[in-house]
């Protein structure tokens, strides 16, 4: 990724996994680097302080927690937005000098399920493959994967492989008929939870049809005979599934050689992830269809540095470079690397009971690095309060204002992306420098220092003494070479002796790099797993039961992401671009749920279980399974104070890998019940002051959603405070009888705000409204809320990357763009991250469907 001399962001056509392509995140990142709301010092209880007295603070309340308590009471929680380096310094810390395990990362909730079922497999945590197998399968199946939202850099890759092969196919296995499906061949609309019954009847019938690779199996696998044994005896209808959609598939795999199972976050947040992990695995280790192009399980990670994490130990049940931390020889081995002090003889407490912890008054000093958790972690009520519990509270972060910053005594304000420089992996296995090209904004300091400079004051100079970020990476990949010679995967000893020149000019690397012997791409075609004995292992394993049927208004809630946001908007939330195409949270239900529960669409929905409480936008369609509901985990105290997502999602773990079951809680539906409903768009930021509010950044300044119970006393006040707007002269009309207002506030015959409300959801042009904002315009036009002839709407946006609206789109395929590559040539659209793709052939063919004509 390039940032240009003229402000934009380019993708690095010479980087290997990503060819140029941008996603429109990433694209729109140049929008997220401005000063406003970063934290640029230290501050203590709110107040601005140095950075001695700081730090002098931190060591020295770290320091008596453990002299008073011991190494147990005190944590970090960190993140898969730090780089290695980073990630590196602050498991060292916590592991070899503290003494504790009780540092776990945000990756627990994206991909500790696939770590432990590849332990579980393959003796270590090891990704087979490469993104270019995608290309080279002749069958991808997509388990639990919105690749076209989540990862539309690589459903660029795919797509584009299925054009130039069609004879490709694609599964997609997923309770909802997601973007992804616009490619697939075919959707399997399983029940939540029900792959592993999935798996299982492809393992019994690869076994019945003597398809199982025996001399692989028999050279290089464990565990075959029970594993087919708990296969043959389990349910298939447990999946959710017909038996025709069934044999489909089944014949899909068993008649294609060249398979790739690529699986996300569907398999893994489950309390049944790992089982589910190895179901896939299974399949693959039983055919020998693993480890060679196109072919293997393939696990897609959720973050930009989710690998590098899992490779420096950053979970509490790891050491770093892939080693064992109840592993006796492993622990004396990093001990006397790092010349520790102390090592901690098993794991520590994973996030969910990491805070838990908390709760109990265990912890007694909590350091939270570059994440949210009183937003993005099951029970999140329970984890704010928490956090509130724990004695002396630290977060390193690049922005001020967070639900979690919101609770903690200490903020240190820290280097963000545009300002860092070290090292992430990707799911690939492929090392990447990032380099800076930003100064350091106020006093802010990369997280590998200020985790070095606690680390000094705490007593241990000679340790935590590092110059550089290079001087780091060449201590872990020395390291590396330790962990190789007890026979792990995890090897970058040749680059161990990198100078500083050499280690800024790294060119993308994909591991392992052995100081003696080759490099390789893939692991396993050939054997050589990681187990005693060298062997893989098969699990059987047993379905998780088929949940109970719920009553009428409740289904089960599986929480994801959207399109254009990442985590809890702390950095996407300031791109105006990227808060345009789903503006506000939402809760997709299928329309017999709808019906049941006594909702429309644009209604607003009480959203209940017994851990929480949200209040949703509705939206009603068949691309939801009957029983299941989709909601996006993005929205945050400071954006929505009733769109927090995780405050409903039960505190359940998988039992194996501790990661929380984050799409599976059942949650009631119920009409909320608002006394009016309002839309606002002007210059100044808007707060979550109504009982139900969402905001979003605007190209002119901020837009919002509103809902409250009475009716104020006066439509002008009541706007002006929405606003947030006390000068300037308001226009209003209001219809009493009707409950309607409108509010326009003009300064100098500019316009500076507007307020619709009405006792059901506004009908109004949205997209106009804010592109008024700003403009010289007669109130009455803001008022009529209306596209007239002179100023026609562009509709909701479709394409992030261009801003192109959805009445845009309509209009040139009505005048004749009937290919997707037509409305790229015209609109721009599609033709940079591809993730609006999907929506862009929907219109196509919704447009065709209602006007034959222009189809022709």
């Amino acid at each position: 990724m390039l940032a240009t001399s003229d402000g934009c962001i380019r993708g690095d056509t010479s980087h290997p996994a990503n060819l140029g392509r941008l996603c429109s995140k990433g694209s729109a990142l140049g929008e997220t680097i401005s000063l406003d709301g970063r934290l640029l010092s230290p501050r203590v209880h709110g107040i601005d302080s140095d950075w001695d007295s700081t730090l002098d603070l931190v060591a020295r309340k770290f320091s008596e927690a453990v002299a008073e308590h011991g190494p147990d009471s005190v944590a970090f929680y960190v993140s898969g937005q730090l780089l290695t380096e980073d990630y590196y310094v602050a498991n060292k810390l916590m592991k070899g000098f503290i003494g504790s395990a009780n540092i776990d990362t945000n990756s627990r909730l994206c991909m500790a399920s696939s770590v432990a079922g590849h332990r579980r497999a393959f003796g270590t945590d090891t990704v087979p493959g490469q993104y270019e197998d995608f290309e080279s399968a002749d069958l991808v199946v997509l388990v639990g994967s919105n690749l076209a939202w989540c990862h539309p850099v690589l459903f660029q890759r795919l797509s584009a492989a299925k054009e130039a092969r069609p004879q490709m196919k694609v599964v997609l296995v997923d309770p909802r008929r997601t973007a992804t499906a616009s490619i697939a061949d075919l959707h399997l609309s399983v029940r939540p939870d029900g792959d592993a019954a999935l798996f299982n009847a492809l393992l019994a019938e690869i076994a019945r049809r003597g398809l199982i690779d025996t001399g692989f199996t028999a050279a290089h696998v464990d565990g075959l005979a029970e594993a087919l044994t708990t296969a043959a005896a389990s349910d298939p209808a447990e999946s959710g599934l017909s038996r025709a959609e069934i044999d489909t598939f089944t014949d899909l795999f068993c008649g294609t050689e060249k398979v790739v199972t690529l699986y996300s976050q569907g398999v893994n947040q489950s309390a049944h992830g790992t089982d589910k992990v190895n179901a896939i695995i299974n399949c693959h280790l039983a055919t020998g269809r693993i480890g060679r192009d196109g072919m293997g399980p393939f696990s897609m990670t959720g973050q930009p540095n989710a690998m590098g994490g899992r490779e420096v130990g950053g979970l509490a049940n790891m050491l770093a470079c892939h080693l064992d931390i109840e592993n006796p020889d492993h622990r004396h081995a990093v001990q006397t690397f790092w010349s520790a002090p102390a090592m901690p003889e098993k794991p520590g407490l994973k996030a969910v009971d990491l805070f838990r912890a908390c709760a109990r008054g265990q912890i007694k000093a909590l350091w939270i690095m570059s994440t949210n958790p009183a937003v993005s972690l099951p029970e999140a009520d329970g984890v704010a309060e928490a956090i509130r519990n724990v004695p002396f509270t630290v977060v390193s972060d690049i922005v001020e204002d967070t639900d979690t910053n919101r609770l903690c005594d200490v903020l240190l304000p820290a280097t963000g992306w545009g300002e860092k420089s070290g090292t992430v992996t990707n799911s690939e296995r492929r090392i990447s420098r990032q380099r800076p090209f930003l100064p350091k904004p106020g006093q802010a300091r990369p997280d590998w220092d200020i985790i070095s400079d606690v680390g000094r004051r705490m007593g241990w100079n000679a340790a935590f003494d590092y110059a550089s970020e290079a001087e780091i990476f060449r201590e872990y990949a020395a390291l590396s070479g330790v962990a190789a010679r007890f026979g792990r995967d995890f090897d970058i000893s040749g680059l161990a002796d990198l100078s500083d020149g050499d280690y800024d000019r790294l060119a993308p690397t994909t591991w392992p790099v052995p100081r003696d012997g080759a490099p390789r791409d893939r692991f396993f075609a050939e054997g050589g797993f990681y187990h005693p004995g060298g062997k893989a292992r098969m699990l059987p394993i047993t379905p998780p039961d088929p949940t109970a049927a719920l009553p009428p208004a409740q289904v089960i809630l599986n929480t994801g992401r959207v399109r254009d946001h990442w985590h809890t908007m702390t950095r996407t939330g300031r791109a105006p671009r990227l808060g345009a195409h789903l503006a506000e949270p939402y809760i997709e239900i299928h329309p017999e749920d709808a019906e049941a529960a006594g909702l429309s669409p644009a209604d607003l929905a009480e959203v209940q279980s017994p851990h929480g409480r949200a209040v949703l936008r509705v939206m009603v369609t068949d691309r939801a399974r009957p029983g299941s509901a989709f909601a996006p985990m993005h929205w945050t105290g400071v954006t929505s104070a009733l769109g927090r997502v995780n405050t409903l999602v039960a505190p359940v773990t998988d039992p194996v890998s501790g990661q929380p079951a984050s799409k599976g809680t059942a949650v009631s539906l119920t009409r909320y019940a608002a006394g009016w409903y309002g839309f606002a768009a002007g210059i100044a930021q808007m707060h979550p002051t109504r009982p139900y509010a969402a905001i979003a950044r605007t190209r002119s300044g901020w837009r919002a959603e509103f809902a409250g119970h009475k009716r104020p006393a006066s439509w002008e006040a009541e706007a002006r405070t929405v606003l947030d707007i006390a000068d300037g002269d308001a226009s209003v009309v209001e219809d009493a009888a009707r409950g309607l207002a409108r509010v326009a506030i003009t300064r100098d015959g500019q316009l500076i705000g507007a307020f619709f409300a009405a006792p059901v959801p506004v009908p109004v042009a949205r997209s106009l409204v804010v592109d008024l904002i700003g403009q010289e315009i007669p109130a009455a036009v803001v008022l009529a809320g209306v596209p007239g002839a002179d100023r026609p709407s562009k509709g909701a946006e479709v394409c992030a990357c261009f801003g192109v609206g959805s009445e845009d789109i309509r209009a040139a395929i009505a005048g004749g763009c009937q290919s997707l590559a037509a409305l790229g040539e015209k609109l721009g659209a599609g033709t940079n991250c591809g993730s609006c793709r999907p929506e862009l052939q929907a219109l196509i063919d919704q447009v065709g469907a209602q006007n034959p004509m222009a189809a022709e």
